[in-house]
């Protein structure tokens, strides 16, 4: 059974250089007159449990679409392990190894559960056997603790296991560098911890960089290495995360005075 491949360089280990996976420079992305992006700039380095912060309509989910290839943007680039993602369509960007989740989950409904991750180890690696599909599915269900459900119509799941059936199936791709869009929103407490749990086994057992997007910000400052944080579209700040949550422009646009004090 395929496994995505080891990477070097994770964070946390000793004795091997980060070295950057994604580099994303100078993008800019306009709807009509509105621009949504306005040259953002910022690394992913291989191995890493980056955060993307910031108000709503700051462009953080617009930039996971430019990245993704759902929309071309009006100026810079986008660089996946050396690779220009730029003009690529979003099923050639997945095989490249990239996969990402959506903020509102969106599982094929006349389908199960297992036939759901069934379809993303097609569609992410290309024409294969659906028996030898399904049976890939299953594992991948099992990974993200869904076994149970394999069979079962994805109408008849909760909003917690409907984000990791979202999860599994982008894992079923295969990727190198995964994008998750508010896996922790709507969430009770013990989901959430379960969900932080599994995002960490993802990045330490199968090696997978991880971009994410979330406004719940004790997730984001306790379980990331690096922080961005976009505001009006544009990147005001990044850096681990005790620098971020000092930074006096965060804190006034995003985070509030109060932030972080006792009581």
């Amino acid at each position: 059974m395929a496994r995505p491949p080891a990477a070097c360089g994770r964070a946390g280990s000793t004795g091997a250089a980060l070295t950057a996976m994604l580099r994303v420079s100078g993008v800019s992305k306009r709807f009509g007159g509105l621009t949504v992006l306005r040259s953002v700039s910022f690394q992913v380095a291989e191995g890493a449990i980056v955060g993307l912060i910031g108000p709503n309509g700051s462009g953080k989910t617009t930039l996971f679409n430019v990245i993704t290839g759902f929309h071309p943007p009006d100026g810079g680039d986008v660089v996946f392990m050396g690779r220009r993602l730029v003009g690529l369509a979003p099923f050639e960007i997945a095989r490249t190894g990239i996969a990402r989740t959506f903020q509102v989950v969106r599982p094929f409904a006349g389908l199960t559960t297992a036939d759901n991750v069934a379809a993303a180890v097609l569609y992410g690696r290309g024409a294969r056997h659906v028996r030898e599909a399904r049976a890939e599915a299953r594992h991948w269900l099992q990974y993200v603790r869904l076994e149970g459900a394999a069979d079962a119509a994805v109408s008849a799941l909760t909003l917690g296991e409907k984000k990791r059936l979202e999860l599994a199936r982008a894992l079923a791709t295969g990727p190198r560098l995964l994008l998750l869009d508010e896996v922790f929103a709507g969430l009770n407490p013990a989901e959430s911890a379960g969900a932080v749990d599994l995002v960490r086994r993802v990045r330490d057992d199968l090696r997978i960089t991880v971009l994410l997007v979330e406004h719940v910000l004790r997730i984001v400052m306790g379980l990331c290495e690096h922080v961005v944080v976009l505001g009006s579209g544009q990147v005001i700040a990044q850096g681990p995360p005790v620098a971020i949550q000092a930074d006096p422009q965060v804190r006034h646009i995003y985070l509030g005075e109060g932030y972080g004090a006792a009581g």
